[in-house]
C-alpha cells in the first residue's frame, strides 16, 4: 500500500483555517499505518526502504494539503532518491579517504587536514541542504505548475558557514539575524511558476521575541562562568596542576588549598541543570515561535501569508510524544524481559555456549533496532505530523487571485543534492 492509498480524505480531527483557503485533510491513523508499515520494512531491508518511506511520507503530507480547494502534489520517486544517494556516496568516499589519509600523515599536513575536515564537512552539509531543497521544490506541483529554485548552493553554504560561526561565538544570540538572512537568500531564489518569492519577516523582531528565552537558558551558564572567574585563582590553580606529580596529588592540593574550586563546580553543575531544564521546557515555545515567524514571512508577488499558530498546540504534540514514548518504553521493557527469560530457559540448555552468545548478540541488535525505529515512528506521528498539520491549519492567505495567472516555469532538478544531504545526515522533509 502506497501513501496515496493510505491517504484519508475525511475531515481532519481539529479546526481548519479560519478563511477556509488552506487546510490539511489527512487522518492521523492513516499516517500511523504508513509509519508502522515503513518501520517494519526498514528493519527487514536493513534501512534501504527509507527512500520509499520518505517518498510515501511526502506524498501523504503534500496530497492532503489543500490550497483554495486544490491539493499539492509530490512527484518525486524513491528510485530517484536511491540513485542520488549512491552518487553522493561515490562523491564523498574519495573526500573521506583523502581526509583520513592526510590525517594519518606526520607533521603539519596531518594537523591541517584535521583542522580543515570540520569546516569542509560543514560546507558540504549546507551545500547539500540547499540542493536538497531545490530537488523537493521541483517535485512540488500545484494546479499543474511546478515550484523551482535557482541560485548558487556554494554561495549559500559560504553564507551559512559565516553566520553559524557568529552564532557559536555569540552563544546563539545572533541566530535570529542569521535565520532571517538565510531565509531571504532561499526565498529570493524560490519560484512558483513565474511567481518569485521573497521573505518579509524581520530578524530583529524574532530577536526581541526570543531574547527572554535566551536569557532563561544561557543566563545560568553565564552566571556560573562569571562566578568561576571571580572566585577561582586560575593562575595559582594552573601552577599547582603543573607542579603535581600525579592526579591524586593534584586532587589532594585542591582539597587543601582551593575550596573555591569545589564551590565553583557545584555552581556550574547547578547552572547546567537549570539551563538544560529550561531548554527542554522552552523548546516547544521556541519551535512554535520560529514556525509562526517563518510562515508569516512568506511572500509570492501579491500573495501574502499570515500564521496564527498557537504555542499550546506544539506543547500538546510534545506531551503526546512523551506519553506514547513512555508506553512504548514500558512495552519494550516487558517484552524484552519476557523474551530474555524465555531464551534463557528454553534455548540455552539446547545450544552450545558459542551459538548461544551469537544468538544473544543478534537478539540484542534486533532489539536495539526495533527500539530506535519505534521511537522514530512515534516522533514522526506526533511531533512532525503536528508541526505540518497545525502549521498548515494556522495559515491565512491574502491575494489568492495571484495564483490564477501563474505561468509554468522551471525544470526537475537532480536528486544528487538530496542524496548528499541524506549521506551527511542533514536531510529533512
Amino acid at each position: 500500500m502506497t501513501a496515496i492509498e493510505a491517504t484519508g480524505t475525511a475531515a481532519p480531527d481539529g479546526p481548519v483555517s479560519a478563511t477556509g483557503a488552506v487546510r490539511f485533510v489527512g487522518e492521523r491513523r492513516a499516517f500511523w499505518r504508513l509509519l508502522v508499515r515503513g518501520s517494519v520494512l526498514l528493519a527487514f531491508t536493513l534501512g534501504i526502504y527509507r527512500f520509499w518511506l520518505a517518498t510515501d511520507i511526502r506524498r501523504f503530507l503534500w496530497s492532503n494539503t489543500e490550497i483554495a480547494g486544490d491539493s499539492l502534489e509530490y512527484t518525486g520517486t524513491a528510485t530517484e532518491l536511491l540513485i542520488g544517494f549512491l552518487v553522493a556516496i561515490a562523491l564523498l568516499v574519495p573526500i573521506y579517504v583523502g581526509l583520513f589519509t592526510a590525517a594519518l600523515s606526520l607533521g603539519g599536513i596531518g594537523e591541517v587536514a584535521g583542522l580543515m575536515s570540520i569546516p569542509l564537512l560543514a560546507f558540504l552539509g549546507h551545500f547539500a541542504v540547499y540542493r536538497a531543497r531545490r530537488y523537493r521544490l521541483t517535485r512540488t506541483v500545484y494546479r499543474g505548475v511546478r515550484c523551482h529554485q535557482d541560485g548558487s548552493a556554494a554561495r549559500y553554504a559560504v553564507c551559512a558557514l559565516f553566520w553559524w560561526t557568529l552564532i557559536i561565538l555569540t552563544l546563539g544570540l545572533l541566530y535570529p539575524f542569521a535565520r532571517a538572512s538565510l531565509e531571504r537568500f532561499k526565498l529570493r531564489h524560490t519560484y512558483y511558476g513565474n511567481l518569485s518569492g521573497r521573505f518579509a519577516a524581520s530578524g530583529f523582531r524574532l530577536f526581541l521575541r526570543g531574547a527572554p528565552m535566551w536569557l532563561l537558558v544561557m543566563g545560568p551558564l553565564i552566571f556560573a562562568l562569571a562566578y568561576q572567574l571571580a572566585t577561582v585563582d586560575w593562575d595559582k590553580l594552573f601552577a599547582a596542576a603543573a607542579a603535581a606529580s600525579s592526579l591524586e596529588s593534584f586532587i589532594n592540593q585542591l582539597e587543601g588549598g582551593f575550596p573555591a574550586v569545589y564551590a565553583a563546580i557545584v555552581v556550574t553543575l547547578a547552572a547546567g541543570t537549570v539551563s538544560a531544564a529550561m531548554a527542554a521546557i522552552l523548546f516547544p515555545v521556541f519551535q512554535a515561535m520560529i514556525l509562526r515567524w517563518w510562515l508569516s514571512g512568506l511572500r509570492f508577488d501579491g500573495l501574502t501569508i499570515t500564521s496564527h499558530l498557537r504555542t499550546g498546540q506544539i506543547y500538546g504534540a510534545y506531551l503526546r510524544f512523551l506519553w506514547y514514548a513512555a508506553l512504548f518504553t514500558l512495552a519494550v521493557v516487558v517484552i524484552g524481559t519476557v523474551a530474555f527469560l524465555a531464551f534463557g530457559a528454553l534455548a540455552r540448555p539446547r545450544v552450545s555456549a558459542e551459538l548461544g552468545e551469537l544468538l544473544g548478540v543478534a537478539a540484542a541488535v534486533a532489539y536495539y533496532v526495533a527500539i530506535m525505529l519505534g521511537f522514530s515512528a512515534i516522533h514522526q506521528a506526533t511531533v512532525r505530523f503536528a508541526l505540518w498539520r497545525y502549521g498548515v491549519e494556522s495559515i491565512e492567505v491574502a491575494g489568492l487571485a495571484t495564483l490564477d495567472h501563474v505561468q509554468a516555469g522551471g525544470a526537475p532538478s537532480s536528486a544528487v543534492g538530496e542524496g548528499l544531504a541524506d549521506a551527511l545526515n542533514v536531510g529533512g522533509f
